[in-house]
C-alpha cells in the first residue's frame, strides 16, 4: 500500500506570538525566487533542539487548495532552524513589508504542521551528536567552565571561551567545558574578508548585529598549548580547530599557530589538528603542515567566483588564492574539507552543481560539510544580478554529487582522522 503523501498546513503567528496552523492553506516554500509546495523527499519531522522563529513585519504566504492561488495572510510567517547535523533545503515563504527590519543572522527554514507534528524541509547529513545538549544539565556545563577558570586562572583564551560557553551558549565552547569532542581555538583579531554574513563583525549600517563577540587579544603559544593539553587529557579522540565564529581569519596568525602546533606536537600532543579558514594565504600552508597540522576546512558559499566574491568581499586576495591553498594543502598530504554554506535555490542550482563537482574532482577534495548559510534570504538574493539557473533540490543535489564524486565524504562536522593521530 502506497504511503500517503504528507501535505503540511501553513503555520502563522499572531501579534502575541501564538503559533497556529491555518485550516485551509497549505505550507509553501521558497528556493531562491521560486515559490512552490515542498517536495515529498525533503519533508522530515522537526528534530529535537531545533529553533522556531517569527518573522516581524512580514506576511505569511500559503497555497489555497481550492483556487490553487497563493494567498498572503495578515499574520506573521513562522520559520525553523534545524539543529546541527541537518541542512535546510528550503526557506519559509513570506511577503516582506515596506518597513520590515533585516532579519538576524540565522537560517529561516520552511516549517508546516500535519498529523499533530511540525515538519520542515531539511536533510540529515551527519549522525554525530557532538552539538546536541538536550540531555546534558546546564549545571554540568557551568561547572566545567568554572573548573577550567580555576585550574588556569591566568589563561585568557580559556577565560574567553568560558564566556562563550556561559554567555553565548556556543556549542564548541560548551564541548570544551565538558571536555569532549572538538575544542575551539580562536586566535585572530583581524580578517582579510568582509563577509556579508560575518557573525563576529558587522558595520552599523547593515541593520543587523553580529551574533558573537570577536576575540580582543592575541593568545600566546602557552595559552594555546595549555588548552590543547587540557582537552587531550579529557578526550580520547580530541579534535582541535583553529578558526572560530568569534574571531577573524586564522591564517593571518599563521606564524603563531604554527609555533603552537609545533610545541604541542613536540610535547607528544595527540589528536586531529584542524584549521577552519577562508583559504586566502596559500603560502602559510607548508609550515603549518610541517608543524603537525592534519586538516583544513575551507569556507565558501559557491565554487563560482562571482557568487563567492559578492559574499566574501575579499581584501587583498582572490578566489584563485582559495583554489591554490587547497592545491597546496593536498600537496602536503592534508585532509581538505569544504565548509559549504548552502543556500536553497543557489547552492542546489544546476550551474552551482557543475562548478562544485568539477573542482571537487580536480582538486581531490576529501569531504564536504553541508552547513546552512545564515542570512536574511532576501538580503542574500539581492547581492546577485545574474538570473538563477534551474534548481534540483537538496536531496537530489546530494545524490548527484555523490555519484559525480564517489570519493567524497559528506557530513556536517570536522572528522577525527584516525590515521593521522600521533598516539
Amino acid at each position: 500500500m502506497a504511503k500517503k503523501r504528507i501535505q503540511p498546513s501553513l503555520l502563522v503567528a499572531d501579534n502575541e506570538g501564538q503559533i497556529y496552523d491555518h485550516p485551509e492553506l497549505l505550507m509553501l516554500v521558497r528556493r531562491g525566487h521560486e515559490l512552490t509546495l515542498p517536495r515529498p523527499d525533503e519533508l522530515i519531522e522537526l528534530p529535537a533542539s531545533s529553533d522556531i522563529f517569527l518573522l516581524p513585519e512580514r506576511n505569511a504566504l500559503g497555497l489555497n487548495q481550492e483556487t490553487a492561488e497563493i494567498e498572503a495572510m495578515d499574520e506573521q510567517p513562522v520559520a525553523a532552524f534545524a539543529c546541527p547535523g541537518y541542512t535546510l533545503s528550503a526557506h519559509t515563504a513570506y511577503q516582506t513589508g515596506d518597513n520590515a527590519p533585516v532579519l538576524p543572522l540565522f537560517a529561516y527554514g520552511a516549517v508546516g504542521y500535519a498529523q499533530g507534528r511540525f515538519w520542515i524541509c531539511a536533510k540529515r547529513v551527519d549522525t554525530d551528536q557532538r552539538q546536541q545538549f538536550e540531555r546534558i544539565p546546564q549545571k554540568r556545563i557551568d561547572d566545567g567552565a568554572h573548573r577550567l577558570l580555576k585550574r588556569y586562572p591566568e589563561n585568557r583564551l580559556l577565560r574567553h571561551l568560558s564566556k562563550c560557553a556561559l554567555t553565548y551558549c556556543c556549542p564548541a565552547a560548551k564541548n570544551l567545558a565538558l571536555g569532549r569532542f572538538e575544542a575551539p581555538i580562536p586566535t585572530a583579531q583581524a580578517c582579510n574578508a568582509r563577509c556579508v554574513g560575518c557573525i563576529s563583525h558587522q558595520e552599523d549600517e547593515t541593520g543587523f548585529p553580529a551574533t558573537q563577540q570577536r576575540i580582543a587579544f592575541r593568545p600566546t603559544v602557552r595559552e594555546i598549548t595549555e588548552l590543547m593539553h587540557e582537552h587531550a587529557r579529557r578526550e580520547k579522540r580530541p579534535i582541535f580547530s583553529f578558526g572560530q565564529g568569534c574571531e577573524g581569519e586564522p591564517l593571518t596568525e599563521a606564524n603563531r599557530i604554527t609555533e603552537a602546533i609545533d610545541a604541542y606536537r613536540r610535547a607528544g600532543g595527540r589528536g586531529t589538528i584542524n584549521i577552519n579558514t577562508n583559504a586566502s594565504l596559500p603560502g602559510t600552508i607548508p609550515a603549518l603542515a610541517e608543524a603537525g597540522l592534519d586538516s583544513i576546512r575551507v569556507s565558501l558559499n559557491s565554487m563560482r567566483e562571482p557568487i563567492y566574491t559578492q559574499y566574501y568581499r575579499p581584501q587583498g586576495y582572490s578566489f584563485s588564492d582559495v583554489l591554490e591553498t587547497i592545491r597546496t594543502a593536498k600537496d602536503h598530504s592534508l585532509f581538505v574539507s569544504l565548509n559549504y554554506l548552502f543556500f536553497p535555490g543557489i547552492g542546489d542550482s544546476e550551474a552551482e552543481f557543475a562548478a562544485l563537482a568539477e573542482q571537487i574532482n580536480a582538486l581531490q577534495i576529501d569531504f564536504i560539510q553541508m552547513r546552512n548559510l545564515n542570512l536574511d534570504p532576501e538580503y542574500y538574493l539581492a547581492l546577485f544580478e545574474e538570473p538563477l539557473s534551474p534548481v534540483m533540490g537538496l536531496p537530489h543535489f546530494l545524490k548527484r554529487l555523490k555519484k559525480a564524486c564517489p570519493h567524497l565524504g559528506i557530513g556536517y562536522f570536522n572528522p577525527f582522522l584516525e590515521s593521522r593521530d600521533t598516539a
